[in-house]
């Protein structure tokens, strides 16, 4: 479960003081933000050259935070966290607001995989890597989606064999952002076919710098290509690699699932107060507004008022979900209510800058100022629905698990998953 450490006696620095050094630290050695930066919906915002520069910029800057002792806050001690309550991570996160973070190594670095790390690896692994990665050393990525698996993650067709201590693992993940210029994943992959789907995994941490691994990357209907496309030949991984117990990789890939959705409210992420990665859409909505030249308009306003009004519910909920699963007073299955609020805000925030462009939307120029590109986010708009697990998934979780509703049928329940009926692989 989540890391609790509310009840410290031995936290000498009080939160005044914490917040003092973290506001001093912060101005000295942090640039302001750019408040332009990730507007739109997975927008190409730099080239390949540039990215990399960016990444590495994010690297030195978790460096620099944990050198100075604001790297893993709420991380235990021993692997190189500091050890403290939740409301300093709060607190520092308050005092961040406005300005440059490790943006890259939050999501899923931090959360889920070091999370992940923490309850399900060993001694060694996590003392090996949960160091690396409060240094910027490590960047994660998390392998769960396939080609032929949708949101359904349970049906991972990436297989791991035995052979003696390690294990050769063959197949393909899809949708992985950013693994172009990651170091480290975690892969769920498939150790029995003749148990029901979810009985037969496990869960593998793979260096992805390696010749056995293959990257693709996958442009996108904007001209992003953050999200990759790997293939797996014949990799082969040490059995001390393995996390959890073998064809256990079902209940890792539970609290896996249940850190993703919880990213925004996690104890282990470092995210500027109310802000996720691309921060309030409310500045992006008024200058869209404004450059339509809509003001003015008693309609435009409603819609302006509408997204202020989304941001602070979903804010509100997720702090209320958060609470409550870190007091257990909510299940963690609570997270996917989290997720369907997310998704469904965000979709509709996009929808509301394209309503404002009239026609301008669909066809723009370089005199039509944030108005444009509008029409290419209002087509990526259900990014935010599908990406983390689709909001079908959550409503499916938050009927059968939260609800206690019957559970959806199923056309494969309890037979071997060598059994279920596939489609044909593409040729």
């Amino acid at each position: 479960m989540a890391l609790d450490t509310s009840d410290r006696a031995d936290v000498t620095e009080t939160l005044d003081e914490f917040r003092a050094r973290a506001r001093a630290w912060i101005d000295a050695n942090l640039e302001r933000s750019d408040s332009a930066a990730y507007i739109g919906v997975l927008r190409p915002e730099a080239s390949d050259e540039e990215e990399l520069a960016l990444v590495r910029r994010e690297r030195d800057i978790q460096r620099a935070m944990f050198d100075a002792g604001f790297a893993g806050i709420c991380f235990p001690r021993e692997y190189g966290g500091q050890g403290l309550p939740r409301a300093y991570q709060q607190v520092f996160d308050e005092e961040l607001a406005g300005y440059e973070y490790p943006s890259r190594l939050q999501v899923p670095t931090f959360v889920p995989c070091a999370a992940v790390l923490l309850e399900f690896g060993t001694e060694e692994q996590k003392r090996r890597h949960i160091p690396a990665i409060l240094k910027g050393e490590e960047l994660w990525m998390q392998m769960l989606s396939e080609p032929s698996g949708g949101s359904d993650v349970a049906a991972a067709v990436t297989t791991a064999v035995r052979d003696g201590e390690d294990w050769i693992l063959n197949g393909s993940k899809i949708w992985t952002t950013g693994a172009w210029w990651s170091d480290w994943a975690l892969c769920l992959a498939r150790t029995d076919w003749d148990v029901p789907k979810n009985r037969g995994l496990t869960v593998f941490m793979i260096p992805l710098k390696q010749p056995s691994v293959e990257v693709h990357r996958i442009e996108m209907l904007s001209g992003s290509k953050e999200f990759c496309q790997e293939f797996l030949t014949d990799v082969r991984v040490p059995d001390s690699d393995r996390l959890g117990e073998v064809d256990d990789g079902w209940t890792v890939g539970t609290r896996w699932m249940f850190h993703e959705r919880m990213y925004r409210n996690s104890p282990y992420t470092t995210i500027p107060a109310g802000v996720s990665r691309g921060a309030s859409r409310m500045p992006e909505l008024f200058a869209v507004a404004h450059d339509a030249g809509r003001l003015d308009d008693p309609l435009a306003r409603d819609l302006l008022g509408e997204a202020r009004m989304l941001e602070l519910v979903k804010q509100s909920l997720e702090q209320r979900v958060s609470t409550g699963v870190a007091t257990r007073t909510m299940s963690d299955q609570a997270a996917s209510i989290a997720r369907l609020m997310s998704g469904v805000v965000e979709s509709r925030l996009v929808t509301i800058g394209y309503e404002f462009t009239d026609a301008n939307g669909a066809a723009w120029d370089e005199t039509d100022g944030a108005v444009a590109q509008r029409g290419v986010d209002h087509l990526m708009r259900q990014v935010w629905c599908i990406a983390g697990g689709t909001t079908e998934m959550a409503r499916n979780a938050i009927s059968e698990r939260v609800l206690g509703m019957p559970r959806e049928r199923s056309h494969d329940p309890n037979i071997p998953f060598r059994d279920v009926p596939r489609s044909r692989p593409a040729t």
